[in-house]
């Protein structure tokens, strides 16, 4: 993500509160870190999520995006507290796989179909769905025909988070009066991430075993990499604070221009942000109250709404019991 950082007011961070991101420990990393998976078909998510957290000795993780049994490819892990994430990193994703029609129908049909049910469209989730069933609008953002062969037809689709590919098929089928169903399926992207940034359950046990047996953590830290880094793979923009704001973020309170130390350029007014100390960490998940453009001008007023808090309290120190240390 290309962003440009505007400086609102230049602040001193104390490196005796807070850690670096990287300089986490390998446990703090796993019981707050992002882990990429490239899922096999065969189990569900939850069951992949359960392997994972026996693999590497956690108590909480979570996925982002729920595949099904018979459906493979990069499915996002959340480890430990920073489950709490998952509502805001849902971003647009992208999937290859096979429809298989149930009769014959010229080639040009289908393009049309194709073309009918790209752009924004009318879905009803399945039956066996974790959503309430009703009609909602997704946007297909591309639907391309690779190959035809016989009935089943390859395609690449690139759609809005919680859209349901196989109600696609067979929704495609149905427009075309013959039937469709999905025949194979694989997730290639989620936002800025790609399947060649997945790891398999086999490569992570590989590393979990390095690191037992010869106490080598390095494999291990590329595949389970901080929160804070995948922040950017969801295009989440960012706000930087200053530490005499922060305790205060944790505890409650909104967030006061005067606190606020540095933001991306490109924030738009209502646009959901990341809160981070002047070291990188996540401080919490906000609404932005204002525009980068407003951001540069506004004076003294509050300047984001806070959704999640992810720091916990007492990381860094209340801003009054810093000024009565220098006091």
């Amino acid at each position: 993500m290309d962003e440009l950082v505007i400086i609102k007011r230049d602040v001193h961070t104390n490196a005796g509160y807070g850690k670096a991101p990287k300089q986490r420990g390998l446990n703090e990393l796993l019981n707050s870190g992002f882990l990429i998976l490239d899922k096999p078909k065969g189990p569900t998510s939850n069951q992949v999520v359960e392997q994972v957290k026996a693999l590497l000795g956690v108590e909480i993780a979570g996925h982002i995006g729920t595949l099904d049994p018979e459906v493979s490819g990069v499915l996002p892990i959340l480890l430990g507290k920073s489950v709490h994430a998952a509502a805001y990193l849902n971003k647009d994703k992208k999937y290859v796989g096979v429809m298989q029609l149930h009769n014959d129908i010229e080639e040009q049909k289908i393009r049309d179909a194709f073309l009918k049910f790209t752009g924004k469209i009318k879905q009803l989730p399945p039956v066996k769905s974790a959503v309430a069933r009703k009609f909602r609008e997704r946007e297909i953002f591309e639907l391309e025909i690779v190959e035809m062969t016989g009935r089943n037809v390859l395609f690449k689709a690139h759609v809005e988070a919680g859209t349901y590919i196989r109600k696609l098929v067979h929704d495609i089928g149905q427009e075309l009066g013959i039937g469709a169903n999905m025949l194979e399926l694989r997730r290639t992207d989620v936002g800025e991430i790609s399947e060649k940034d997945a790891v398999t359950l086999h490569e992570l046990a590989e590393a979990m075993w390095l690191f037992k047996n010869e106490n080598d953590e390095r494999l291990l830290r590329k595949m389970v990499i901080p929160l804070e880094e995948a922040l950017e793979y969801f295009g989440i923009k960012m706000m930087w604070i200053a530490d005499s704001a922060v305790n205060a973020i944790c505890s409650g309170a909104q967030l006061m221009e005067p606190g606020l130390a540095a933001f991306n350029n490109k924030i738009k007014d209502g646009e959901t942000v990341a809160i981070m100390t002047t070291k990188d960490e996540l401080v919490a998940f906000a609404k932005s109250l204002y525009s980068s453009d407003e951001l540069t001008d506004v004076s003294r007023k509050q300047v984001v709404k806070t959704l999640r808090v992810m720091m916990d309290r007492g990381v860094y120190p209340s801003w009054k019991k810093e000024k009565k240390k220098k006091d």
